[in-house]
């Protein structure tokens, strides 16, 4: 059973919108900009920027899925809840709804390294605009990974921002690659050098 809790259900500042719930089928190698459900996870670090995080994409018309920490706990382990997250994103991406996710710690390394564990999922590390438009438009990373202790809270929103609002170029370069990384997760096989 998943722990996920549909953010209606959260203790969080809650804005009316009413088209929360969507299921938009993904179309191959392309990306809907519209509206998007958002996974999200964090440690104690990340619990901030996440509250802050949410209220955004309510606001703009998105559907967060919260899979915590719903309390502060310093103690608490960043994969708990990332991985939830990525696999939130794997798990709906599968079912064909239109899904990214962001996962947030104090650096986003561990969060990135996390989230990476997931089969079928890309996430990428974004420290600056360009990283997070770089991540789905040459990577199509379905996750993104940010450091709450190292960005302003409207920074790394706005990295989300760009995040969500990046299609995938479809450049056969990229492609290529992704599909490299795409056989080696699934045969443990490594891609044959270019000659």
């Amino acid at each position: 059973p998943s722990t996920a809790r549909s953010i209606r259900s959260c203790r969080l500042p809650v804005f009316t919108v009413d088209t929360l719930t969507l299921a938009i089928p993904v179309r191959p190698r392309r990306w809907n900009t519209g509206r998007v459900r958002v996974h999200l996870g964090s440690d104690h670090a990340g619990l901030e920027l996440k509250t802050q995080l949410v209220a955004w994409l309510l606001a703009h018309g998105h559907e967060p899925v919260d899979h915590g920490p719903h309390r502060l706990d310093p103690d608490d382990d960043y994969p708990t809840c990332c991985l939830r997250a990525a696999a939130g994103v794997a798990a709906d991406r599968a079912n064909g709804v239109v899904a990214l996710g962001v996962v947030l710690g104090g650096s986003g390394n561990g969060e990135q390294m996390s989230a990476n564990k997931v089969p079928g999922i890309r996430a990428a590390l974004a420290w600056s605009q360009d990283t997070a438009r770089l991540a789905r438009e040459h990577n199509d990373a379905q996750v993104v990974a940010i450091g709450a202790r190292l960005h302003p809270a409207t920074v790394a929103i706005g990295f989300v921002e760009t995040f969500l609002d990046t299609s995938f170029s479809g450049d056969p370069r990229h492609v290529r690659r992704s599909g490299m990384l795409e056989a080696y997760e699934a045969t443990g096989r490594l891609p044959q050098p270019a000659t």
